[in-house]
């Protein structure tokens, strides 16, 4: 492959329809919402876990979100993360909230606003770059310091990943297919980058932990909204937003100018933002080949090659790095 892959991020995902959840869980979600559920629209395609999600019609008038999931799901625990995350979080961080709760048979519901709006980066333009940086260096500001208690380091979030470069090197994980060419000759870079992860990734700051397009809304006022809050940790202010920036500027966006005027980065030495993006391509560079977890589509996989490419080139050229085939 001499190019990153193409992603569909519209059809990223295969998830349960409304009808094949449990009746009690119907029956739990009527009488916590104090309504029936008139209609459900398809669930959506976007995103890579199996849980259901979709659009809701309520007999008072409402329109709601809906996702659920059954045990055994990685979504089970995250929906209920969700649940308790999103009411903690200040008023000027823009996340639906969080109507109610239903678990019945096995399964796990949680009920948010409906917010009418559009996933940004698809691809990105400059305005909507423009409307999630605003909500970042927003966010950046109500989440130092952390608004909750409890949270684990983002460093620990990461903690596996660090060691995927050497462990390449040593022949201990094979060299992912489908990437750059120049990948070998950089390794070594990469595995003395992500050893910096305890210096550069610590902070007080509450961080998303998993902000990508699929997790953001743009609505119809150009506001950004920020959805699946359910791997907050600690971390650095500026994490949610850096982790952006490699697709964004794969997709013609400047971000290497936009680091050196945010207020979130320009003043953050520049091994430390770069530790950040080694440590998402590296792991973004496991298990490129195994099949993809139940609930996902192979479009997973892809999704991991695209930001390992991304990622890669990102540092490529922060760091100088050859990228000259041979």
């Amino acid at each position: 492959m001499n190019r990153a892959p193409d992603v569909d991020y519209f059809a990223t995902s295969s998830r349960p329809g409304w009808e094949s959840l449990p009746p009690a869980l119907h029956e739990a979600l009527a009488v916590a919402l104090g309504t029936q559920v008139t209609s459900v629209a398809t669930p959506v395609s976007t995103g890579f876990t199996g849980g259901f999600a979709a659009r809701a019609e309520l007999a008072d008038g409402r329109r709601v979100f809906i996702k659920a999931a059954g045990e055994g799901l990685h979504a089970y625990e995250a929906y209920q993360r969700e649940a308790e995350v999103v009411p903690q979080l200040p008023k000027a961080v823009r996340a639906p909230a969080i109507i109610t709760t239903a678990h019945a048979d096995g399964w796990f519901a949680v009920v948010s606003e409906w917010v009418e709006g559009r996933m940004p980066g698809a691809p990105w333009t400059a305005e909507d770059f423009g409307a999630v940086t605003a909500a970042c260096e927003g966010m950046a500001e109500v989440l130092r310091p952390s608004p909750l208690d409890g949270l684990s380091l983002f460093s620990e979030l990461v903690g596996d990943d660090v060691a995927v470069p050497a462990q390449i090197l040593a022949g201990e994980r094979e060299m992912p297919v489908g990437l750059q060419g120049w990948l070998p000759r950089v390794l070594p870079e990469l595995a003395e980058l992500v050893e910096l992860v305890p210096e550069a990734l610590a902070g007080d700051s509450a961080a998303h932990s998993d902000l990508r397009p699929d997790n953001m809304l743009i609505d119809n006022a150009g506001v950004c909204w920020t959805i699946d809050w359910n791997w907050l940790t600690l971390g650095p202010r500026w994490v949610d937003w850096v982790g952006l920036l490699p697709i964004a500027q794969h997709q013609g966006i400047d971000t290497f100018t936009a680091i050196a005027r945010s207020p979130l980065t320009a003043d953050v030495p520049k091994d430390h933002l770069d530790c950040l993006v080694a440590v998402i391509a590296a792991y973004m560079m496991k298990n490129t080949e195994a099949p993809p977890p139940a609930g996902c589509t192979p479009a997973l996989r892809q999704h991991q090659r695209l930001h390992a490419w991304t990622f890669l080139d990102w540092l490529a050229v922060r760091r100088g790095w050859p990228t000259v085939e041979i």
